[in-house]
């Protein structure tokens, strides 16, 4: 039997792996390449779970000192596949008054 992990395993994984790409404030096409695909590859097509992330991280994060990181690696899930219809739901629930990522 495979061994699947749990949506809140992959979802933390996506949350690090997201802000450790974004971490860098410009990323060259390659590096942004290598990024989106790593985050594609651990979503392996749950757009949904891209969706949360991008949109948890932006919304958990915004008016923060550290919301363009946040900012950047909501963008990286999104650049990935993330579901965009999802997204302004996901930062509604990190952030009821927060604009949702774009």
């Amino acid at each position: 039997m495979a061994d699947h992990p749990t949506d809140h395993t992959v979802i933390a994984r996506l949350t690090s792996t997201s802000r450790r790409h974004a971490r860098r404030a410009a990323l060259t096409p390659d590096q942004h390449h290598a990024a989106v695909t790593e985050l594609a590859d651990i979503a392996a097509g749950r757009t949904d779970l891209l969706a949360q992330c991008a949109g948890l991280a932006a919304g958990a994060h915004a008016g923060q000192p550290d919301e363009a990181l946040y900012l950047r690696a909501a963008q990286l899930c999104i650049d990935a596949g993330a579901d965009q219809s999802q997204i302004p739901h996901w930062t509604r629930q990190a952030h009821p008054h927060a604009t949702p990522a774009r």
